[in-house]
């Protein structure tokens, strides 16, 4: 998987030519649309992702948002080059509802050598905003 660039691979994904990671068992995600420095994910909470409460549990939301945000700084990355979250601030909106369709977006907003910042979103499919998300990552060369 070294020869490929991020987008490549991200792509490859997407067309189901190598398996998603092993996290999109945990938490239902999967990339539906993917280009160099953006990418979308559908993303499905149940009842096996809540808090003593009853509610979906905020690490859900996180670990969602971490993934749009890190897979679109990997999408511009080329072979070889690959990444590590840093930092990730996130901003709960609303609480996640269970059993339907969320979408997840993830946008690059710079890329330098050693530095990548994306920003993500989680919304309900009518577009009601559920969480965001800025995220570091640190380039790995070499």
């Amino acid at each position: 998987m070294k020869h490929l660039s991020g987008l490549q691979l991200m792509q490859a994904m997407l067309n189901g030519d190598i398996p998603a990671p092993s996290i999109s068992d945990t938490i239902p995600m999967q990339p539906v649309a993917v280009s160099e420095g953006k990418v979308s994910f559908d993303a499905f909470a149940s009842e096996r992702h809540l808090n003593p409460m009853g509610g979906v549990h905020g690490g859900f939301a996180a670990t969602v948002l971490d993934t749009v945000t890190a897979c679109a700084v990997h999408s511009a990355l080329p072979a070889g080059v690959s990444y590590s979250t840093i930092d990730l601030n996130i901003k709960m909106v609303r609480p996640v509802p269970q059993n339907q369709r969320l979408i997840a977006k993830g946008n690059l907003m710079n890329l330098s050598k050693s530095l990548g910042i994306s920003e993500g979103t989680l919304t309900t499919e009518d577009g009601k905003l559920l969480a965001t998300a800025t995220a570091s990552c640190l380039i790995l060369r070499g």
